[in-house]
């Protein structure tokens, strides 16, 4: 069978599943809708926030930029796994045990104060809205070229997927569906890793195999940097950009694991606080699996493609180009005119910014134009590298489909967990909390879903107007809750001389430069465009670093605030103390 009719297989077999879990677990309170009633176990908890937390930036955007990027791309994997490491010990069984379903109802109650809530909900919304437009795009290229549909369609078809089994179970469909998708996700990729680590150096273990040799005694890391210095690139062992700017995105990207509200939330499903202990020492070994595969998924896929397209005339490449190149996000220039594929270092775009129309072959790509500065002749869009390695490879068209299936199952679930944010944050810490607060059980279930559906629509939109590719656009959503939760989400646990004060004023700061910083030098929507480039970044820190310039801000002015307002009331402080005291720690939850 043909790899449309793998795919049509594959993910239809997959979707049904996950709208069949949403059926059967669907939500009938706010405390199922919302933390899915508190009753989930560790073992099934851990697998849902490990799906959670690998969205497409995960199983599509990392080994992409990686493929690129090379050295550079390890701050993803440094920053991202490190900061579970730090959520999971530092922050998750404080907030399991304080007892509230949201992040902003955290602060809210903390600082006692619905001024916090207001601020926290307007941060939760920056960050998820973010976050989500990554997981759009993702489901976009993945339909683009699987289904042979614009990425506009994949992105409406995503959208409705993902709104039906969110606005159906809320948190306990959301949880169940996501357990599947884990095992969706990593067999896909795991599959494809495997069978090429043995197609390329005969060892079954792709964290073993691109660190091994070939038939021809190369090893595969020297073969690919002999292969990129060939041809001018830098190599692939190397980095290039500056220590200062590696740190600083490591440390947004760690920080902010530990303020992203879906995440969090994920610890309030289960009963108890050593419960949410055990999940996330779950979690981490789930995760553990994919991000210790992907930086050789990333070899693997650069090696491939340079190997098969460099020098080599346009007529004879494989049919896996002219798939590819069908969706935009592959385009060739013949600039010289020889018939041959020069892959060059430099852009091989006349214009950097995403050009989408709905016309085939022009959607989603950087358009490629014969008067470039550059002899670069070919782009490639980095979120396509796992989905294009199957065929680069050659491997069998069911395993093409799965991985198609995987990046589906990664974007959709995240996508969901970060719907759910958004809908609480305005049904039950804004509308709940403040607005209306003798409002009823189910009124307050119906706005939350009517929010699930404003939210996927807004998600849609920056699906489709994405602002870079999907691991950037993610690493900006860290950089937000960094800038804006991480300080008062610790400060509110360990500093019982923290008032509302300091940490609203620090949240205000830190989020507003970093939103600031980001629509600058990220967007160009503030300035000139040609005042946006590396060149006149702050300290020479990248926008996907910036948010922990944007944390210290927050911590600096929320701790000078503080000494200078009245001390938190005596019930407040006792709250502080006393969650941080392992008594009572198994006591479930009382709300």
């Amino acid at each position: 069978m043909g790899i449309q009719t793998w795919t049509f297989i594959i993910v239809g077999i997959t979707f049904a599943l996950y709208i069949g879990i949403a059926i059967w677990s669907r939500a009938s309170s706010t405390k199922e809708f919302y933390i899915a009633g508190g009753g989930v176990s560790p073992l099934a908890n851990g697998l849902a926030t490990a799906a959670d937390w690998m969205s497409a930036a995960s199983f599509l955007g990392m080994a992409g930029i990686i493929a690129f990027a090379g050295y550079d791309g390890s701050v993803y994997l440094m920053g991202w796994t490190g900061g579970y490491v730090l959520l999971a010990l530092l922050l998750a069984p404080y907030l399991r045990k304080f007892g509230k379903f949201t992040v902003p109802d955290f602060i809210g109650d903390r600082y006692y104060s619905n001024v916090a809530r207001t601020v926290a909900v307007i941060a939760a919304l920056f960050v998820s809205f973010t976050y989500v437009a990554g997981q759009m795009r993702g489901v976009g290229v993945v339909f683009s070229r699987f289904l042979d549909v614009p990425i506009n369609t994949g992105v409406y078809i995503g959208m409705t997927i993902v709104l039906l089994y969110a606005f159906l179970g809320g948190m306990k469909g959301i949880t169940y569906t996501q357990v599947a998708q884990y095992c969706v996700l990593i067999f896909a990729f795991m599959v494809p890793a495997i069978f090429i680590s043995i197609m390329a150096t005969g060892n079954p273990i792709p964290q073993l195999g691109f660190g091994s040799a070939g038939e021809d005694g190369i090893y595969l890391l020297d073969k690919l940097d002999g292969l990129m210095t060939d041809l001018g690139f830098t190599a692939y062992t190397d980095g290039s950009k500056s220590m200062t700017d590696i740190f600083f995105i490591t440390a947004a990207l760690m920080l902010g694991t530990a303020g992203l509200p879906h995440v969090i939330i994920r610890f309030f499903t289960v009963p108890k606080v050593r419960d949410a202990r055990k999940s996330a020492g779950y979690a981490l070994l789930f995760i553990a699996i994919l991000y210790t595969t992907a930086p050789a998924v990333a070899v693997f896929a650069r090696t491939n493609l340079m190997e098969t397209v460099e020098d080599k005339p346009y007529q004879e490449l494989p049919d896996w180009f002219s798939n590819w190149e069908n969706t935009g996000l592959i385009a060739w220039s013949d600039k010289n005119g020889d018939g041959k594929v020069q892959y060059l270092p430099g852009s091989a775009v006349a214009d950097k910014k995403p050009v989408f129309s709905t016309e085939k072959g022009q959607f989603g790509e950087r358009l490629v134009s014969n008067p470039s500065t550059t002899p670069n002749e070919l782009y490639v869009d980095r979120d396509i590298m796992v989905l294009a390695n199957p065929e680069i490879a050659g491997l069998p068209n069911w395993v093409i489909a799965l991985v198609a299936a995987g990046g589906l199952a990664a974007a959709l679930s995240t996508a969901a967990g970060l719907l759910l944010v958004i809908s609480t944050s305005i049904s039950h810490d804004l509308i709940k909390k403040q607005l209306a607060p003798n409002i009823s059980d189910k009124r307050e279930l119906w706005i939350a879903r009517g929010s699930s559906l404003i939210a996927v629509c807004v998600a849609g939109y920056f699906g489709i107007n994405p602002p870079g590719f999907v691991a950037s656009v993610v690493a900006l959503a860290f950089g937000l809750a960094a800038s804006s939760f991480f300080p008062a989400i610790v400060m509110g646990i360990f500093s019982k001389r923290m008032n509302k004060e300091g940490a609203i004023a620090g949240m205000v700061a830190g989020l507003g430069i970093t939103i600031y910083y980001i629509a600058r030098f990220k967007l160009g929507w503030i300035g000139s465009p040609e005042n946006s480039g590396p060149d006149n970044w702050w300290f020479g820190i990248s926008p996907e670093g910036f948010g922990t310039i944007g944390m210290i801000i927050n911590f600096i002015v929320s701790i000078a605030i503080s000494q200078f307002t009245p001390a938190p009331p005596e019930e407040v402080q006792e709250i502080v103390e006393n969650i941080r005291i392992p008594s009572g720690a198994g006591d479930a939850i009382e709300h």
